[in-house]
């Protein structure tokens, strides 16, 4: 053997895992030693301080994040604005707009609309919401409204980029992703975070599959996109003629020989694999069970408002419900037709009919099964309207709009029955209380018992976290204490 070539062998061979694989001890001892050094969410002791998690007592679970796609109008459904319906079809005041940024409006002559439906004040606190979502009215005790969102970004994919990653900068982990990875999942044999889509009103808003992708963290904590009709994971079922053991030991044995080499067993990319080959074995199990809902009551279905497993918005909340049962981390659910710019009457009847009824009896069934207390639901998109509209007449819509908009927030120690924050009175800059979408991160970050700040990832020689280098604040005023 030529002494260059013997030389690097032995180098390979005297690689950490290599030794441990040769060694007396072998992996099972090491393996032992590391699991008896963990703590109960797998990180060890010689884990950075900053990253041992949690970081405080967590006060949820899981989060559901019911992703309204398109931006949904905070002025036809949580923030009435009865000077703005004074000034119906009026010019917009130019100290409001001069200088701001605007998306297809830019350049036009800017009128008022005013809000198209009534608004009644709900339940015993009295939150102002509009008629046009009668079942969310029902449950207007259980969430905190949040009317003073503010985001950076006026345009549809960089503004997605923003509320899932914290930066309009592409390629970055997704806020699922980081929980994923520092927190893991209860459930052994589901991902950790899980993404569905449903249709129904406009055309549907695209969504790039890398808003919910792992970024620089490694491969198998990206979210995994179900599919509420057909397959709910492509190639998930074994090829004919092959049965489950068949499939078995084939998994086992290309892991075997992914883990042969050390150098592959250090790479990254090698380790993601065989961690979702043995997942994706799993899920041919898990999955069929979970799509199944034959064992779901009449009484159920109905409270969603879906006709079994259609695809819709309703059945996906169901879903979103059997996978908090199982313990998935992270469960993200986008409606895709929110972007009126056009016949903003119309498709907010349609819009709010397929996604109102479903998003508050989630509310009650998680209550139901006691699951509320340590679930974080979230519900709104990515930004809001202008209180301009585009259009003429009965086809009337409203623009993109980012200086004012509104989310809310439910379960877990979130204080129910409560307003939080103001927009003006044309509902177009948040004037009291402004929340950054990097607020609620670390809002979301903090129920999870995660420090935003100390919760970094080593990348290109920055230490990067969720939440960025700007400052974000927990928003301990909507908290139970």
């Amino acid at each position: 053997m030529q002494p260059l070539v013997e030389n690097l062998r032995y180098a390979e061979l005297l690689r950490r895992r290599a030794f441990l694989g040769h060694s007396a001890l072998g992996f099972g001892a090491s393996a032992l030693g590391t699991l008896l050094s963990q703590n109960a969410l797998g990180w060890t002791a010689n884990d950075d301080s900053r990253n041992k998690l949690p970081h405080h007592p967590p006060r949820v679970k899981r989060v559901i994040f019911l992703y309204m796609s398109g931006g949904p109008s905070h002025l036809e459904t949580f923030d009435y604005k009865p000077e703005l319906a004074r000034l119906n079809d009026q010019p917009m005041p130019e100290s409001f707009t001069a200088g701001q940024p605007i998306a297809q409006l830019q350049g036009q002559k800017l009128k008022c609309l005013g809000p198209q439906f009534k608004f009644s004040r709900c339940g015993k606190s009295g939150q102002e919401i509009a008629d046009i979502l009668p079942y969310t009215q029902k449950v207007a005790d259980d969430i905190c409204i949040i009317r003073s969102m503010q985001t950076d970004q006026i345009n549809h994919d960089p503004a997605h980029t923003l509320m899932n990653t914290g930066t309009s900068i592409s390629g970055r982990p997704s806020m699922g992703s980081w929980i994923n990875y520092g927190l893991g999942s209860e459930c052994e044999n589901l991902p950790g975070f899980i993404v569905l889509t449903s249709l129904g009103g406009r055309n549907p808003q695209p969504i790039s599959q890398r808003q919910w992708g792992s970024g620089f963290l490694p491969g198998e904590y990206q979210g995994v996109e179900f599919y509420s009709k057909g397959d709910a994971v492509h190639y998930i079922q074994n090829p004919a003629g092959t049965n489950r053991d068949q499939q078995l030991s084939l998994i086992e044995s290309v892991n075997h020989l992914n883990r042969l080499s050390p150098l592959a067993a250090d790479d990254p990319q090698t380790s993601a694999r065989i961690a979702q080959l043995e997942m994706a074995f799993k899920m041919q199990s898990s999955v069929p069970e979970l799509m199944d809902i034959s064992d779901e009551t009449p009484e159920t279905l109905a409270g969603y408002g879906c006709q079994g497993a259609d695809g819709s918005f309703g059945y996906n909340c169901l879903l979103a419900r059997r996978l908090a049962e199982r313990g998935v981390r992270f469960i993200q659910l986008y409606h895709r037709d929110w972007d009126h710019h056009g016949d903003l009457v119309h498709y907010m009847n349609i819009c709010c009919g397929l996604c109102d009824r479903p998003s508050a009896f989630l509310i009650d069934d998680l209550r139901q099964r006691g699951l509320l207390e340590d679930t974080l639901i979230i519900w709104g998109g990515e930004f809001g309207r202008t209180p301009m509209f585009q259009g003429k007449g009965k086809t009337a819509g409203r623009d993109h709009h980012i200086k004012g908009f509104s989310m809310w927030l439910a379960g877990g120690p979130i204080r129910g029955g409560m307003s939080y924050g103001e927009t003006d009175e044309l509902g177009y800059n948040a004037v009291k209380d402004p929340v950054h979408v990097r607020d609620l991160h670390a809002t979301i970050l903090h129920l999870l018992g995660i420090d935003h700040e100390r919760f970094t990832v080593p990348y290109q020689g920055l230490d990067l976290r969720l939440t960025g280098v700007e400052p974000a604040r927990v928003l301990h005023n909507v908290l139970t204490t």
